[in-house]
């Protein structure tokens, strides 16, 4: 029935992040690296992983966590050598599983070397990889604001210009429209995928279109700056840069690429992830946006089961059968998906293998973050003094600024801080949670006593048993073909804290999640055949009704 999807090496695969700054540090500096990462491949394929995706672990100032690259050839020494990435390569081949790193090429480091010779010559070659323009007394040449605050515009160096960065602003943003930028673009992809890398996450890519000529636009707050969405939304015309990405590099190699794209047009999902897409798959945000406020984190609404279940459906709904997405619940940029999606208070083995079944389950690929398999939890911040993270430091300003108290304004972004995620990696219930011998770049969480991989991995009943449980299912040649290219059904979905949807294929499935502490009871239109899946050792049921234990989850066969 769905099967007229052309069938690709990555559909029925399982993918993991690694953050390697975090993951595991084999030297005792406090910053995980690459031999760390090799060290571990056995309890990733354990788990029954098959892609790796590594954040970014390029040469880099480190002015965003290495999304800002110097040297797009190398590899930082923070995390390793380039013999440690072939040796990671060949390691990851032995146990067929595939490395992913991360494209970011939407600007790179001010102090990369075409940067520096932007700024020696800026009418010269490298001049034209960049955004120049005549400085004006006094004035910007366009009023848009930087994701990061303060305007896109800075001085360049030595001269008379200044140069655009949408980010920060050691992030100049490189010109897509310069043909010799694109040049180099895909010489460096292609370079990496001979070398065995197969394939990327990209990395902010609906940035590299922008809107001409470049205006400013009306102010959206008292900076008198407007939002860069204001351009983008103007910005017409990616599709020849990414089709052109795509036949150069990635179709070549047969590579698997996944987008980090937020706001693609409606009318666009074909063109970015259809039969002849310009990736593979692309990130599901829907659930990872709900209740955002143009305010501030500070303003931002809680997302309730409800809430997440019809943001699940929604986005189930759009792609439908036009190709796949990948579905999170956490990455390096947001909070963990159990202190998120789990009402406050109520996170428990049970209430996170619950989140676990229920987004694992839907059409597409699941992608899991470091330490989500045991259940990872959001870190406590006694002051806004342990915060690494810019984005944080940025929004708790913008708390305070609105007239919240010092207390207030950490709580509230405490909630959404990208620090959660970049914690240690939690090992085991030792010194630094196993993650290092030295003192670890971020405070560990405290929690790791209780919750580690050491004391989870024979543990039948644990969190990351279950994952593998998932993982296990997703892989039965008996039931794979319905998980991976069945349809996507929802059902009751006007119960209030119920989440249910069929996967119709050659099988038919029905996933069923209590998504509240109370119990509740639904009435199946036949018995199940076979129970596949239970975070609860029994099942309550007389004739077709089910009373459902709260935060239990099911996969029947019917």
């Amino acid at each position: 029935m769905a099967n007229r999807i052309t069938k690709k090496w990555w559909h029925d695969k399982v993918a993991y992040q690694i953050y390697p700054k975090s993951f595991y540090d084999s030297n005792g500096d406090g910053i995980g690296d690459l031999p760390g990462i090799i060290e571990k491949l056995d309890y990733l394929k354990d788990l029954g992983i098959d892609i790796i995706w590594l954040s970014p672990c390029y040469c880099s100032p480190l002015a965003d966590e290495g999304y800002d690259i110097s040297d797009y050839y190398n590899i930082d020494p923070r995390f390793g050598t380039m013999e440690d990435m072939d040796t990671l390569l060949k390691e990851a081949k032995k146990r067929n599983m595939y490395i992913l790193m991360d494209l970011v090429v939407n600007h790179c480091s001010d102090e990369h070397e075409w940067f520096k010779k932007a700024c020696k010559d800026p009418d010269g070659k490298y001049g034209g990889f960049f955004y120049l323009r005549d400085k004006k007394n006094g004035e910007l040449p366009t009023n848009w604001r930087s994701y990061f605050g303060g305007p896109v515009w800075d001085d360049l160096p030595g001269t008379d210009k200044q140069y655009l960065h949408v980010f920060h602003k050691k992030q100049p943003d490189l010109n897509w429209e310069n043909p010799k930028l694109r040049e180099e673009v895909y010489k460096n992809i292609n370079w990496w995928l001979d070398k065995g890398l197969s394939g990327f996450r990209i990395d902010a890519i609906i940035n590299i279109k922008k809107a001409f000529p470049m205006r400013s636009y009306e102010p959206d707050r008292e900076d008198g700056l407007c939002s860069i969405h204001a351009m983008l939304k103007e910005a017409d015309g990616i599709g020849e840069f990414l089709a052109e990405m795509r036949d150069r590099t990635f179709k070549k190699y047969d590579a698997f690429s996944v987008g980090e794209v937020f706001n693609e047009k409606p009318s666009e999902l074909p063109d970015f992830i259809g039969e002849n897409g310009y990736f593979s798959t692309m990130f599901d945000f829907n659930e990872t946006v709900f209740g955002a406020s143009e305010k501030g984190w500070y303003d931002a609404k809680p997302i309730t089961p409800d809430d997440y279940k019809r943001c699940c459906f929604e986005s189930q709904t759009k792609t439908g059968e036009i190709g796949f997405l990948s579905n999170i619940i956490e990455n390096h940029d947001e909070p963990r998906g159990v202190s998120h999606y789990i009402p406050e208070g109520e996170c428990s083995p049970k209430s996170k293998k619950l989140l676990a079944a229920l987004n694992f389950m839907l059409r597409g690929l699941p992608f899991i973050y470091q330490g989500q398999e045991l259940g990872m939890e959001n870190t406590v911040f006694s002051s806004i003094d342990e915060v690494d993270d810019i984005s944080t430091l940025d929004e708790y300003q913008v708390a305070l600024d609105a007239g919240l108290s010092p207390e207030e304004a950490l709580k509230a972004v405490s909630k959404y801080s990208r620090d959660n995620a970049r914690t240690p990696m939690q090992w085991s219930d030792k010194e630094n949670a196993g993650f290092t011998s030295g003192t670890p770049w971020l405070k560990v969480n405290p929690n790791y006593t209780k919750i580690n991989a050491a004391a989870q991995l024979n543990d039948p009943d644990s969190v990351r048993s279950f994952y593998k449980k998932l993982i296990a299912l997703r892989k039965d040649p008996e039931y794979k073909e319905t998980i991976v290219y069945g349809v996507l059904v929802p059902v009751w979905e006007e119960q209030h804290n119920l989440m249910a949807y069929y996967r119709k294929g050659d099988k038919t499935l029905l996933v069923i999640g209590n998504y509240q502490k109370e119990a509740q009871s639904v009435t199946l239109p036949s018995p199940p055949s076979h129970i596949l899946i239970n975070n609860y050792p029994d099942i309550q049921k007389k004739d077709n009704t089910l009373s459902l234990y709260g935060y239990q989850v099911l996969v029947l066969e019917m």
